[in-house]
């Protein structure tokens, strides 16, 4: 019943993002679907009188079938992008095999002393096609286009992921905050969609002789009209933000950001692998990232200095487990070795040296504890296994290599490693269940997202990293039995990004000058 209640809040307040997101992703599937139709029927129809490159075609589309849709949209991007065109384009190639294989099964299923008897009369070719062949098989391909609808609609909310819109984004923003409420808010519209579409075509596919025809024309009008509820005007703004579900979910991400500049810029939700590489492109001008990121000097981009403190201090610390620690006393001193070896510039290294030049986050790991004097050949297990998390980005992955090292190197532990946990709130979730028993944090994380305290204690704590710590530190013992470290020594805040050359134009360094401008 709480989550109901929470999913009826979320609606009510999100009306109108809801509607646009519902009419994006009927614009999508449509969009689809009109090139399905336009290319899957007549090629459909050629195969019909060129049967021997029918299982070429069909085997060929069966691929396109069972390729995994994100990897499809990852094959796509480097061509097209992002936004619609490289969804639209991989909605229509899964749209391509029901479509084709139907107007074919439906044309080869007539009877063939009707088409005998049509040629009897002195039909032509075309004729019998258009006029005997197509109206009996129309049943039939309209369960393809039936068939193709639905799992477009199902496919389509993987678009929110390279700021094509639809209602994914609120089903990926509740999975990277575990906020059900959020993914039910965009999880039952998207089936209702895929409900209401299969419940119109079956209606469609139930009429007979020229209900059915007349229908079928309708339905060639409307599917376009339907396509370009897609192109419907949106808010101007002269500039466009991509940022990732979380940022804009989380209180201290874009709500934080609104509530003290007054920050709400036209923004499209992009996957957190994707926003560095759209600023770069220009295919969107504002983005999310973390001041620490490598791809800041590669990519040339501009951290807006946070004018009025929205960020908290973020201080990287090893979140463990107490009862891990009173069973493996050894433990703690091992992972005290990298305490205060991290600052801001060698953690913005080792991310360059990841994301930009693509080396491994163990490799990275291990030649900074070699630089350091901290390497240990591992030691031969003859304990327990210790299971260490991360995040899903690349200085997470960092993090846990130096860990996993430590602990080889000055223990006899084994090491378990379940990285790329996704969002805050599922690390912490395992930390708190004990399925992991560590895993790198940041203290205003912790703060913000985890402990979540009234506006008095934030403002009591202010900017002051040792008070956050402190804080969640004492928070975090009292109510998870959970035992926050010493800081690493690089603070990793949540940072805004622009193109240097684009701030360096319009003469914005902060968020306030960000912000003035937009108004």
């Amino acid at each position: 019943m709480n989550t109901l209640t929470e999913l009826l809040t979320f609606w009510q307040a999100q009306a109108g993002k809801l509607g646009q997101q519902t009419l994006q992703h009927i614009g999508l599937t449509a969009a689809a679907l009109v090139l399905g139709v336009a290319v899957g029927v007549p090629l459909g129809l050629l195969l019909t009188r060129r049967p021997r490159l029918a299982p070429w075609v069909l085997g060929g589309a069966g691929i396109l079938q069972t390729i995994p849709s994100i990897a499809l949209l990852g094959f796509l991007i480097p061509a097209l992008g992002i936004g619609p065109g490289p969804a639209i384009l991989a909605l229509f190639l899964y749209s391509l095999l029901p479509i084709v294989r139907n107007t074919l099964a439906g044309v080869q299923a007539v009877d063939a002393a009707v088409v005998d008897a049509a040629r009897g009369l002195g039909l032509t070719d075309r004729q019998i096609l258009r006029r005997v062949e197509l109206p009996l098989a129309l049943p039939v391909l309209l369960a393809g286009i039936r068939t193709a609808a639905v799992i477009n609609v199902g496919v389509a909310t993987l678009a929110a992921y390279i700021a094509a819109g639809g209602l994914g984004e609120f089903i990926f923003g509740g999975i990277a905050l575990n906020n059900p409420a959020m993914i039910l808010a965009g999880a039952i519209p998207a089936a209702a969609l895929a409900l209401a579409f299969d419940g119109l075509l079956a209606g469609v596919q139930r009429l007979s002789g020229r209900q059915l025809k007349r229908a079928g024309q309708v339905l060639l009008v409307s599917l376009p009209l339907l396509a370009g509820l897609y192109l419907l005007p949106r808010a101007a703004s002269k500039l466009l933000a991509g940022f990732s579900p979380e940022f804009v979910g989380r209180s201290d991400g874009l709500p934080g950001l609104t509530l003290r500049y007054g920050l709400n810029p036209t923004s499209v939700v992009l996957a957190p692998a994707l926003v560095y590489e759209a600023a770069r492109s220009g295919d969107v001008d504002l983005i999310d990232g973390y001041s620490t990121d490598g791809r800041i000097r590669a990519y040339d981009l501009r951290v807006l200095r946070d004018d009025r403190h929205a960020f908290p201090p973020y201080q990287a610390v090893p979140v463990v487990r107490q009862q891990t620690l009173q069973a493996h006393p050894e433990l703690a001193p091992a992972l005290a070795r990298l305490a205060g070896q991290l600052s801001d510039s060698v953690m913005t290294e080792l991310n360059y040296r990841v994301d930009y030049r693509h080396e491994t986050p163990r490799a990275v790991a291990l030649d900074f504890l070699r630089r350091r004097g901290l390497w240990r050949r591992p030691r031969p297990v003859g304990g327990a296994t210790i299971r260490l998390g991360s995040k899903i980005f690349g200085e997470q992955y960092i993090l846990a290599e130096l860990y996993a090292a430590l602990i080889r190197g000055y223990t006899n532990l084994g090491v378990e490693a379940k990285t790329g946990l996704g969002g805050t709130t599922i690390c912490a979730e395992a930390l708190r269940t004990g399925a992991i028993d560590l895993y790198p944090e940041y203290t205003g994380t912790g703060l913000l997202v985890v402990l979540q305290p009234p506006a008095a204690t934030l403002d009591s704590l202010g900017p002051d990293p040792a008070a956050v710590l402190q804080y969640v530190r004492r928070e975090y013992r009292r109510r998870y039995q959970l035992e926050w470290l010493a800081p690493l020594g690089f603070n990793n805040t949540y940072a805004l990004l622009m193109r240097r050359r684009h701030a360096e134009r319009l003469g914005i360094r902060t968020v306030s000058e960000l912000s003035a401008y937009l108004q």
